[in-house]
């Protein structure tokens, strides 16, 4: 079998970032897929379940109902190496592109309060599973990371 082209980026060079992953044609329509790579692999602590559990909540509730780009947003949720999450929003796009939406996105995370969108029985799967506290503390730092983000940030290494 062909090697994905997740697995072709060298992990031992990336760092926290925002990238496009992938573009992907269905006949008119391109998708482009966001590396939001929260942790540099392998080198620091994973996001822990629950905090990850609470950032795609939060994630998928902000870009959904965002007044610009809801009807863009195709997906957004986790990594399974828990180093970050991908967004797929519709058309051809780069990182620069997305940077004003996840940064508006992270700064929203970390200042949510109030109760977990989606966090009740008959709304998710594994509802209890959640930390807000850490989710925000998360997304404060990643948006740091993205606040004035050098080249080798917005484009996987080469």
């Amino acid at each position: 079998m062909e090697k994905i082209a997740s697995f072709q980026i060298d992990h031992t060079r990336l760092k926290p970032g925002l990238y496009v992953s992938r573009r992907d044609q269905f006949g008119g329509t391109v998708l482009t897929t966001f590396d939001l790579r929260f942790k540099e692999p392998n080198k620091e602590p994973v996001i822990d379940m629950p905090a990850l559990h609470t950032i795609e909540h939060l994630g998928a509730t902000f870009l959904r109902n965002h007044e610009t780009w809801k009807k863009r947003v195709v997906y957004f949720g986790p990594m399974g190496c828990r180093t970050g999450c991908y967004l797929i929003l519709e058309g051809t796009l780069d990182s620069k592109d997305a940077l004003p939406l996840v940064t508006e996105m992270l700064a929203w995370m970390a200042a949510f309060e109030g109760a977990i969108p989606g966090a009740a029985p008959a709304e998710c799967g594994n509802w209890q599973e959640q930390n807000l506290n850490m989710a925000k503390w998360e997304a404060a730092r990643y948006g740091l990371v993205l606040k004035n983000p050098a080249e080798d940030r917005l484009n996987y290494p080469s």
